[in-house]
């Protein structure tokens, strides 16, 4: 069952900021997120309640999953130098 992809505002601004081909690659993890939501390479944040982050390049994805409402949520996205801030 795929689940629902959600950003928030904060989110969606970030990733409208991106440079095209840096939206192109995000946007297929994305994708693959509302497949499977644990995809190999995530990883929980150590010290945040069921926060996970995805990379891809020099890009992270920070979301959280809510099963009962079989949706993800797109919390942060960024270069990696800058999205844990």
């Amino acid at each position: 069952m795929d689940y629902q992809i959600e950003f928030t505002q904060k989110a969606a601004k970030q990733f409208r900021k991106l440079p095209k081909q840096e939206k192109k690659r995000i946007q297929t993890l994305i994708n693959l997120l509302a497949e499977d939501q644990y995809p190999r390479g995530s990883k929980k944040l150590s010290g945040e309640d069921n926060l996970f982050r995805v990379r891809t390049g020099n890009y992270r994805i920070i979301y959280t999953v809510f099963e009962e409402k079989v949706t993800v949520l797109i919390v942060k996205l960024g270069h990696r130098r800058e999205v844990y801030r």
